[in-house]
């Protein structure tokens, strides 16, 4: 899943250098434990590293499928002939009981998907020193300061702003022809929980959206659940309902896509493509892309290098990806704006969190401090403010923007407190 945090994860850091030889890699069928586990490919060869993965739920979450599509792809750039993805590991001792199985099966590198895994991670690694530890999306790996522990995100606020611009192109297409008024450019969003990642995915989308259409609102939604096809579903039939005329979810499954294909109302989704099912309204979609990720993680433990403490990949890493466009349904010139803004992001022209683009309670935003430290918001102790814009995920890789910022108006806010 996610991560279940009110602040959250920092970045910037680019992939290490590239490991050729590490054809010799295999990855042995690293079994048992509860939830269900799945060989990538074929058998492995005596005495090889072996690696595992435990994800959340399976491949019918299009986030856990991500990440396993992104395990797959990193095995077989590392000429790995054998992996195992355990799916359906709950955020509970389970994970910790699924990477001792893991360990005792001889795996030397395990990764986790989801926020909720990680004390049972850090469990795992404190446990076992001689074991490497990944996990996805958390906060303490920078604090814990374990040599067998980190974590890892990306900047995918890049990538919703640029989905974000492709919907605030639909809007300025949809007001030119005369189908909604500007006052009628209401965007509808389905979140999971309230929680910074969330906050910052929903913000980043946002801003891009209103970088084309100034005068673009949006309502959210939340959930309270990272994987519920009815609530998601609802949600945006709730959106929609309410006068949005194009809805983006940071959920995990086809609720929200398919209600908006039901509506006839464009959409964009996350982590994946949805254009099989909602051909006539998906427009693109923004994902991790974590091959690159586990390509680096894997290739350090084979050459006998150390692993990132807290890393974030980036538009430059690949870590950072936009679906193909549905060019049936997106407006016309969306590609070549896409890759415009693309390229100012990348040159350091562009920032998402540019604060003369957006305010709070009426007001400018010039200083702000995070708590990037801590698994609970205090304080904060990191100014996190400078040059002009909120530098999100640079602290760390988990995202902490969580400022609730003029023209976004949430709808409840029971989830994540």
């Amino acid at each position: 899943m996610k991560k279940l945090n009110k602040l959250m994860m920092n970045r910037r850091q680019a992939l290490g250098a590239a490991f050729g030889s590490a054809a010799a890699l295999s990855l042995a069928a690293c079994g048992g434990g509860s939830g269900s586990s799945s060989a990538a490919n074929g058998g492995g060869e005596s005495g090889a590293i072996k690696v595992g993965l435990i994800c959340l739920h399976d491949e019918n979450s299009t986030y856990d499928n991500n990440f396993i599509k992104g395990f797959k792809e990193a095995c077989e750039k590392q000429g790995i002939t054998d992996s195992l993805v355990k799916t359906n590991i709950p955020e509970s001792n389970a994970c910790y009981d699924a990477a001792a199985e893991l360990v005792d099966a001889g795996c030397k590198l395990i990764f986790a998907d989801s926020f909720g895994h990680e004390d049972y991670m850090i469990q795992a690694a404190k446990e076992f020193p001689q074991v490497q530890f990944c996990h996805a999306t958390g906060t303490k790996a920078h604090t814990e300061k374990l040599a067998n522990y980190h974590n890892a995100f990306a900047s995918i606020y890049e990538g919703r702003f640029l989905a974000g611009v492709a919907a605030g192109l639909k809007l300025k297409e949809m007001i030119d022809e005369g189908k909604i008024t500007t006052d009628k450019a209401k965007m509808g969003y389905v979140g999971a929980y309230t929680y910074a990642e969330v906050i910052s995915g929903y913000t980043s989308f946002y801003l891009g959206a209103k970088s084309i259409v100034p005068e673009v609102t949006m309502d959210v939604t939340f959930t309270g659940s990272w994987y519920d096809q009815a609530l998601e579903q609802e949600g945006a039939k709730k959106l929609i309902d309410g006068g949005c005329v194009l809805v983006s979810q940071h959920a995990d499954s086809m609720g929200a896509p398919q209600q908006c294909e039901n509506s006839k109302v464009p959409n964009v989704s996350y982590n994946g493509s949805t254009v099989d099912s909602c051909p006539n309204t998906f427009i693109v979609s923004s994902r991790i892309d974590w091959a690159p990720y586990y390509v680096d993680a894997i290739g350090a433990v084979v050459a006998g290098k150390e692993i990132d403490t807290d890393y974030t990949g980036t538009l430059t890493t690949g870590s950072v990806a936009l679906t193909e466009l549905n060019d049936k349904v997106a407006a016309k010139g969306t590609a070549e704006k896409i890759e415009q803004v693309r390229a100012d992001l990348e040159a350091g022209k562009v920032h998402v969190f540019d604060t003369s683009t957006f305010t709070v309670g009426g007001k400018k935003v010039d200083t702000y401090k995070a708590d990037v430290d801590s698994d609970e918001k205090m304080e904060g102790d990191t100014e996190v403010i400078k040059d002009g814009y909120f530098h999100e995920s640079e602290f760390r890789s988990a995202p902490y923007f969580d400022l609730q910022i003029d023209g976004i108006n949430l709808l409840d806010t029971n989830f994540g407190s």
